[in-house]
């Protein structure tokens, strides 16, 4: 989607298949991640878990975060669509949506995360996503804001969040 110039312009899958219009989170602040659930890092759904509820109480629907799992980084996240939605329930009392497993490197790479990645390069200009639980800021007017590591954790993030719902 080459002619793409914002957030909004795209209609990721969730787990059933179905069309999600990014539109319906116009004027909305939506953190993207790329997840996995059986990384190092799969224990983060709890710390996004946590910045999804804590900003939610004080800020309602204006602020969202959305999981696409992705199995390119070591093979962890082989299972279906229903059983990573089953696992991050469980395990991390996820409310968040979790949508349909994509790739985010290579040939396949969903268009969405393509440009991701060509609107916030890496460090270095580098614009493959180096590891799972990459996330994205999206702020009100559909532009990414920020872009941050794998090692970053999502409550390091919280006040970022606030800052940007805050304008």
């Amino acid at each position: 989607m080459a002619s793409a110039t914002s957030f909004y312009d795209f209609k990721p899958l969730d787990k059933k298949s179905a069309e999600v219009p990014l539109s319906d989170y116009k004027g909305k602040v939506v953190l993207v991640v790329n997840t996995a659930s059986k990384c190092g890092f799969t224990p983060q759904f709890g710390g996004l878990e946590k910045v999804y509820k804590d900003i939610k109480a004080k800020h309602g629907d204006d602020f969202v975060i959305l999981g696409f799992p992705c199995n390119q980084f070591g093979g962890q996240d082989p299972g279906t669509d229903d059983e990573i939605q089953s696992f991050c329930q469980i395990n991390y009392g996820v409310s968040f949506p979790i949508l349909q497993k994509v790739d985010v490197n290579g040939d396949n790479a969903s268009p969405l995360f393509e440009w991701l990645k060509n609107e916030k390069p890496g460090i270095l200009g580098l614009k493959r996503i180096k590891w799972n639980f990459e996330k994205f800021l999206i702020g009100k007017d559909g532009q990414v804001k920020g872009r941050w590591a794998s090692t970053t954790k999502p409550e390091s993030l919280e006040s970022v969040i606030l800052e940007e719902l805050s304008k």
